[in-house]
């Protein structure tokens, strides 16, 4: 016989990442009649706003001697061991649970029915699905609406009336937990899907690696999905802490095993780099080709043919000359500057002051702004700091220190030295856009290298 552990909480806040319970009730019910009820309201810790008062009528002073969450954990978890999850609407109270579960350092895990998208399979064609409008619509008797046992309690009645027309719909609602992600951590990092042979057929990155592989496990949308599936026998991980080393490791491991359903994602690494460097006249040049000699490499492609593309593209836009761009072999002045689209830098009648403006605006907008520094993000527990290392305009590899410091020896000591490609260029100017507030330690000043 199955048991479900109907549940329902109140919160202060829409988002489980930065709000908290506010209330739980739980109904344990065998399929016929409910067997055991807990129900509680638990101090926030943090105010709970008006607007959520209003709603649901609780109040700090009613949650002010009300135990905290880790004080009733143990009992939430014991009356929903064993138990399928089920919420109306179920994401919304599984994820605060669990998020609750998870501050306190422990993973919790529960299978899940939702009686929203059951209720859609077995009683098609009501107007609202809202668990107020459906047990009008269906005659169920809801007290207390937006309390958590008055909607626990309306939920449970909703899903025994479910369970009277279609017995067996819990089998293709209930999102099981496969047993071989038992180990797998709700932490930021690397997954890997190995097949029957133990070879890696797909590697992604999460936030949360654990929720992240349940959803392949569930996910019925395609043909490669289902494929996928099919093929998965075991999983392994390495936890990053920092999502930028995620997003790098990911990309070198994709690039290194070629996995099958990583199709879109398996390019060799880009071997033609476009590189920058000032001539005997102090003006900034540019130049593609696969050996850089030192100089500052701004981003890089998979052919000569693509970076040239990119190097006329980007003479267009900062009217810059083609002779000081490698694309035009001259003594004198370039073709441009005949037809009046070079401004003549290539035979000094533009000042290099005023060249190099533009030219560094090409390098802000395709490369990074220092060619030497050191990003510092997360780690992989509270004591430690991840290090990524940029040197000479290129990307070298990432490692770990125990705790934060400018020492330089450090730094470059903890580095694991990795391939410089065009992914990683864009994964790494991507998330710098994203995170301005970044800790980033600075080598030297955005000097470029004389030839």
């Amino acid at each position: 016989m199955s048991l479900y552990a109907v549940v329902d909480v109140e919160t202060t806040g829409g988002s489980y990442q930065n709000a908290r319970l506010t209330e739980i009730a739980i109904y344990l019910f065998d399929g016929n009649q409910i067997v055991k009820e807990f129900s509680t309201l638990i101090n926030p810790e943090q105010p709970i706003p008006y607007m959520i008062t209003k709603l649901t009528g609780i109040t700090d002073q009613m949650v002010a001697d009300a135990p905290k969450f880790y004080e009733v954990a143990k009992q939430i978890v014991e009356i929903t061991e064993g138990a399928v999850f089920v919420g109306h609407n179920v994401a919304f109270d599984y994820n605060f649970v669990k998020h609750e579960f998870k501050s306190l350092g422990y993973n919790y895990r529960r299978p899940t029915l939702c009686t929203v998208k059951m209720s859609r399979k077995v009683l098609p064609g009501y107007p609202s699905y809202s668990l107020g409008n459906l047990c009008n619509s269906l005659g169920i008797n809801l007290i207390n609406r937006h309390r958590a046992a008055g909607d626990a309690h309306a939920t449970t009645l909703l899903l025994k009336r479910l369970l009277d027309v279609d017995p067996e719909i819990v089998v293709s609602q209930t999102q099981e937990i496969p047993s071989i992600i038992k180990d797998v951590p709700e932490e930021t990092g690397v997954y890997y899907l190995h097949d029957a042979d133990d070879k890696v057929i797909y590697i992604g990155k999460s936030n949360n690696m654990a929720d992240r592989i349940i959803q392949h496990f569930r996910n019925q949308d395609t043909a490669k999905a289902l494929d996928l599936k099919s093929k998965i026998a075991s999983v392994s991980f390495e936890i990053t802490g920092s999502e930028l080393l995620a997003l790098l490791l990911e990309s070198d491991e994709i690039k290194k095993h070629k996995p099958l359903y990583n199709r879109a994602q398996r390019r060799d690494q880009f071997a033609v780099s476009i590189f920058s460097y000032v001539d005997e006249n102090d003006y900034i040049c540019f130049n593609a080709g696969t050996q850089v000699n030192g100089h500052q490499v701004i981003t890089s492609f998979t052919s000569m043919a693509h970076a040239q593309k990119f190097m006329y593209r980007m003479l267009e836009k900062y009217h810059l000359c083609q002779k000081l761009c490698g694309l035009y072999d001259t003594e004198g002045a370039c073709f441009h500057y005949s037809i009046r689209q070079c401004n003549g830098a290539c035979i000094g009648l533009e000042s290099p002051e005023t060249y190099n403006e533009r030219a560094r605006e090409l390098i802000h907008e395709a490369g990074y702004n220092d060619p030497d520094f050191f990003i510092i993000d997360k780690g992989r527990s509270d004591d430690e700091y991840s290090v990524v290392k940029i040197a000479g305009g290129r990307y070298t590899g990432f490692g770990y220190i125990d705790s934060y410091s400018a020492d330089i020896e450090n730094l470059h000591s903890c580095i694991k030295y990795y391939q410089d490609n065009r992914d990683t260029r864009y994964i790494i100017k991507n998330f710098m856009n994203k995170h301005p507030r970044l800790k980033i330690i600075k080598l030297k000043r955005n000097v470029l290298y004389k030839s």
